[in-house]
């Protein structure tokens, strides 16, 4: 099924940042939101070649799009970029925390300083930068953040991915107590919780036995691909479809966790 055979008319011209959307969950989120009619803010740091083909992809399908750069880790620069992109797309209604990654495997024994700021910079405090600097725009008529964690948030992680699931850990929980503190502006935040999703991600950090051994886990019996997660994003960001449901994380992993 494609996403723009569905239609979410409120969606139509409004702005909706999407961090980390060169590539992966977040490329498929960004083609999902642009066939609603909204106006894509998308992020990127490294992957300027994909973002800029994306861009043009749905500029190509009529879609509104505005590219910015920003090391996710480096708080200034992130705030920057999210308050440039608000002001080019003349506001937003909605921003999508899902810039991250594990950086490296590391075993808790061999935790270095290093490895502790820079896991944590970019898959947990940069959720509070980003986040802090949309409010202003999202506060104007309200609106949604969706933060992107993990499966390994709950089950502990695999191997030497334990500090990268405790900071995805932070992120469920600021998910839950923002959205305590800022449904009072009319801005609903909730969390997507991908499983073993094939992106680059585990190209990256992820052996093929180590794969294997997580597929037979999966009740489901395959791996996510990132288009599976998109319809949980969507469903949360509707005021029609999700419009009483705060502070929520939806589980996308074929059955792998079911808290």
């Amino acid at each position: 099924m494609s996403f723009s055979d569905i239609s979410l008319p409120e969606f139509a011209g409004k702005g909706v940042l999407i961090t980390g959307a060169s590539t992966g969950i977040g490329a498929e989120l960004a083609r999902a939101f642009a066939a609603q009619g909204a106006k894509i803010g998308l992020h990127y740091f490294a992957s300027k070649d994909a973002a800029e083909a994306l861009a043009e992809e749905i500029r190509g399908n009529g879609g509104t799009v505005e590219l910015v750069r920003a090391d996710a880790s480096n708080s200034q620069e992130l705030a920057a970029a999210t308050q440039e992109v608000a002001e080019r797309l003349g506001g937003l209604s909605g921003l999508i925390n899902n810039a991250g990654g594990m950086v490296r495997r590391v075993p808790y024994a061999e935790v270095t300083d290093k490895d502790y700021d820079e896991i944590m910079d970019l898959n947990a405090r940069s959720i509070l930068v980003a986040s802090k600097a949309a409010l202003p725009y999202l506060r104007k008529d309200g609106g949604f953040v969706i933060n992107t964690t993990s499966i390994a948030a709950r089950n502990g992680a695999s191997g030497g991915a334990g500090l990268y699931g405790s900071s995805k850990s932070f992120v469920s929980n600021v998910t839950r107590g923002m959205a305590k503190e800022w449904i009072q502006y009319g801005i609903r935040v909730n969390a997507v919780a991908p499983g073993v999703i094939t992106t680059r991600f585990h190209e990256r950090y992820s052996t093929q036995a180590q794969l294997d051994a997580m597929l037979a886990t999966v009740p489901q019996g395959r791996l996510g691909v990132a288009s599976d997660c998109v319809g949980a994003y969507l469903f949360l960001a509707s005021d029609a479809l999700a419009g009483y449901i705060i502070g929520q994380t939806i589980e996308v992993n074929g059955g792998q966790l079911m808290p």
